[in-house]
């Protein structure tokens, strides 16, 4: 039990990827993720898990949403829909495990108002006619003020990654509205963004709409980019195409409102895992958006700053030990060069942050991972992962690093204890 995470998201046991339908409702945040409860690899035949927070950090299990069967071999991802006057739905991908790349838009309603039992529906969403598609799946659905959209994301055979856009009135009958955004896998500057896009968000923040996919080619998943635009006749149009997160473990990003109206992001953490086997997946710490011109910043959620206690302050030169496995460090670098390490007493390698001009460069076992760094930086260290902050975007790698730790850099700031307990999220599902 040591080696779980305290305030990421995981299950008692088996496998989850995509973080899912992730809602403020009835007074709690409703979480869902693809999962696999029997096995700690991927497989085809996923089902929807449901956990339940009072706070985004301390997550307590629900029995499992949504099943394989009843024509779905398996049950993929997707979002919730709450309209303001009348049922909630839920939209997801229903695959068959032979062909899964290409999916069809499913539709589920929940039978009691705390979201435990779900009935499935009809299709309300198939591939296009006539297009060769490589991928179709994921259907995010927002509403823009006038209507629902339904954005779908996928490929096409020539290396083109689409968002399909269907829309709709009442969440009921959707109309299929033809491309929303496209962008060729030969388009490489600002930045590439592969040859399908997997979980496509469409999100407003601060005024102006952002789409943000998951950069997908077959067998192997990269990373989150996005770019800032505005709807026009019912297309995106986008500003530059930027990265929104670096290293080895962000990926399948799933939008959301807090409880105040808010924008953020939580994402699918690959490689935390279980050092028993017993389980595999986290869900990262919640974002919140923040626009800046044609950029959006990833931010810690303030309810992470709200579980901290015993701040102890970064010196140059000065070693601070910490006892805590989880904690949460605000670094100011200093000149043109600055540096700051955690090491655990166990003996294991440490992790070392480099900063120099305006890149930060992080050293773990995993390997070197490199992003921009405007400003401070924000370190959030859990049991098994570490998720970083820089200004331009945010870092996440798997690292074990055991508790108490060393911390040891020039530039200043401050490291703080987090409370938090891995209680919540290995309960045993509430009854129905």
């Amino acid at each position: 039990m040591n080696d779980r995470p305290r305030l990421h998201f995981t299950v008692p046991a088996g496998w989850i990827n995509d973080p899912l339908g992730v809602t403020f409702h009835a007074d709690r945040y409703h979480l869902f993720a693809q999962y696999l409860p029997d096995r700690v690899v991927w497989s085809p035949e996923c089902r929807w898990s449901h956990a339940t927070s009072t706070d985004l950090l301390e997550w307590t299990m629900q029995p499992v949403a949504l099943e394989p069967g009843d024509g779905d071999g398996g049950v993929w991802s997707g979002s919730v829909a709450v309209p303001p006057d009348g049922p909630t739905r839920l939209f997801y991908t229903s695959v068959d495990a032979a062909h899964a790349d290409v999916g069809r838009i499913r539709v589920a309603r929940p039978v009691d108002d705390l979201w435990i039992e779900w009935v499935k529906g009809p299709v309300v969403a198939l591939v296009p006619q006539g297009v060769d598609v490589v991928a179709f799946r994921d259907p995010h659905v927002v509403f823009d003020g006038s209507r629902w959209l339904m954005v779908v994301g996928g490929g096409l055979a020539d290396g083109t990654a689409v968002a399909w856009l269907y829309t709709s009135d009442d969440l009921e009958t959707w109309r299929f509205s033809g491309e929303l955004a496209r962008r060729h896998t030969g388009e490489e500057e600002p930045v590439w963004t592969g040859l399908a896009w997997e979980c496509p968000q469409l999100i407003e923040v601060d005024g102006r709409w952002a789409l943000v996919v998951s950069v997908w080619e077959p067998g192997q998943l990269h990373y989150i980019a996005y770019a800032v635009g505005d709807l026009v006749d019912g297309r995106f149009v986008p500003g530059p195409w930027r990265r929104l997160t670096f290293g080895p473990a962000y990926y399948a990003a799933s939008a959301f409102r807090d409880e105040h109206g808010r924008p953020g992001l939580i994402h699918w953490l690959r490689g935390v895992d279980d050092p028993s086997g017993v389980w595999s997946g986290a869900s990262s710490l919640p974002q919140l958006l923040r626009r800046v011109d044609d950029r959006i910043l990833p931010l810690a959620h303030p309810s992470i700053a709200s579980r901290r206690v015993d701040p102890v302050a970064l010196e140059p030169g000065k070693q601070v030990r910490v006892e805590s496995p989880t904690i949460d460090i605000e670094w100011t670098p200093v000149g043109t060069e600055s540096a700051l390490t955690i090491a655990a007493d166990d003996g294991s390698s440490p992790l070392e942050m480099v900063v120099i001009d305006d890149t930060l460069t992080v050293t773990a076992d995993a390997g070197e991972w490199s992003m921009p760094r405007t400003g401070p930086v924000r370190v959030v260290v859990d049991i098994g992962v570490v998720e970083i902050y820089c200004g331009s975007g945010a870092l996440a790698i798997p690292a074990r690093l055991v508790a108490p730790v060393t911390l040891t850099g020039s530039g200043s700031g401050t490291a703080y204890s987090l409370t938090g307990t891995i209680a919540a999220s290995t309960a045993a599902p509430a009854p129905p």
